[in-house]
């Protein structure tokens, strides 16, 4: 979550000056109200510095599905007029979670105290995403928060079918992948060094295939801790490369032009983006802080970069169709729509509907994923099964002939 410099006034009249945590300058300004804090600037600035948390760093995410009901229930609460207040202490009581039971335990006592719903939310960032806290900020100003929060619902909705489809895609070829390493593991430690020794008893000449074998064998078997003292070295190096800036931006830009995959991960970005973008444009959000939250709510740090860029231009005069074209991220499809919904106002309806276009084909990609890398799966396996065969039978046709011979 960004962190924003201010300064300021406080209750006494005295000057303060700080760091505050929010999605957007405009929040920032409200958290600093609710403190008592009049803030005269409020600049963009680094990262606050954090005490190291252990249990933060290993806290895992709350599940999407979890936020759906939470959205469901407190929607149908609201729109019955149930109080906030009463509304968030009654789901506190039935949440299931732990992390998010905490937060709304803490939320709660916030609205106690006088703070808004959506300045509460902002001090769980690990909780609550800035796109989360953005349509709760913009459904409590103009009175329409069961609105946003049946917005959200049906958001999360659309995120958990995505993500079972691509997991649905994946199974297959990561289980055959998977018992291919362990085949190979169990092949270099117990199977082919028995053959080796029984080879050297009986004292064949041995093929390339069979030297080749048994040289791999040996090497896995006396190097083993090295191998996987650089297996996990890589894992590491990696995870440092992809936690840099450029790294990721690398990473991630990768990944939309990878084989097989890459197309249907840039069109499942680009109904992400559109989704996003028209929710946050339907909900009255401002164009440029629509973009800044669409951007991060990717997780692509590639397209993100772009979109800021693109966000830029926006402020500096420029038109969102000219922006898009410039940033060359974005199809072909999404630009006529972009620049029809900005001479029509109807962006968000336009962009809506090349959210569900794409998501009907990256769910018939993935539905047809598993036929396409089946093909190279079974050369992979019958390359190994070849070469095993090659590396075994060839020598026990040779001790064959030095049995008859002898």
């Amino acid at each position: 979550m960004p962190t924003y410099q201010y300064q300021g006034r406080n209750a006494q009249g005295k000057q303060v000056s700080g760091q505050v945590d929010a999605p957007t300058e405009e929040l920032a300004a409200e958290s600093l109200f609710s403190r008592g804090v009049i803030p005269t600037s409020i600049s963009r600035g680094g990262k606050a510095k954090k005490e190291f948390d252990l249990a933060e760093l290993f806290a895992i995410a709350v599940p999407l599905e979890v936020f759906i009901i939470f959205c469901r229930q407190l929607y149908s609460l609201t729109k019955a007029g149930v109080p906030l207040l009463r509304a968030m202490k009654g789901l506190t009581q039935n949440c299931t979670n732990k992390q998010l039971k905490e937060a709304l335990e803490d939320v709660s006592t916030e609205l106690t105290n006088g703070r808004s719903f959506s300045a509460a939310l902002q001090l769980h960032p690990t909780v609550f995403t800035p796109l989360f806290v953005s349509l709760i900020h913009v459904g409590e100003n103009t009175g329409r928060l069961d609105e946003a929060l049946l917005q959200l619902s049906h958001y999360y909705e659309k995120e958990v079918e995505t993500r079972k489809r691509i997991k649905e895609a994946l199974r297959y070829p990561s289980f055959v992948i998977g018992f291919i390493g362990i085949a190979m593991v169990i092949l270099n430690i117990m199977v082919i060094p028995k053959f080796a020794s029984m080879f050297e008893r009986f004292g064949v000449d041995l093929p390339l295939p069979t030297r080749m074998l048994i040289a791999t064998s040996n090497f896995f078997v006396d190097y083993w801790g090295l191998l996987l003292a650089l297996f996990v070295g890589a894992i590491f190096g990696f995870k440092s490369w992809v936690s840099r800036a450029s790294g990721r931006e690398r990473w991630d830009k990768f990944k939309l032009h990878m084989p097989l995959v890459g197309s249907i991960v840039n069109r499942a970005q680009m109904s992400r983006f559109s989704r996003t973008f028209s929710l946050m444009l339907r909900a009255g959000v401002p164009i440029n802080q629509s973009l800044a939250l669409a951007a991060e709510a990717l997780g692509n740090r590639f397209l993100e970069v772009r979109l800021l860029e693109m966000k830029a231009a926006i402020e500096a005069g420029g038109n969102i169709s000219t922006a898009a074209v410039n940033s060359d991220i974005f199809t072909p499809l999404v630009i006529q729509m972009i620049a029809v919904g900005e001479e029509t106002g109807r962006i968000d309806e336009l962009l809506l509907e090349v959210a569900d276009f794409y998501e009907r084909e990256v769910d018939y990609d993935l539905k047809t994923l598993t036929a396409r890398i089946e093909p190279i799966l079974l050369v992979i396996v019958a390359i190994m099964v070849l070469i095993l065969a090659l590396g075994i039978f060839l020598p026990m046709w040779n001790m064959l002939d030095v049995i008859k011979g002898g």
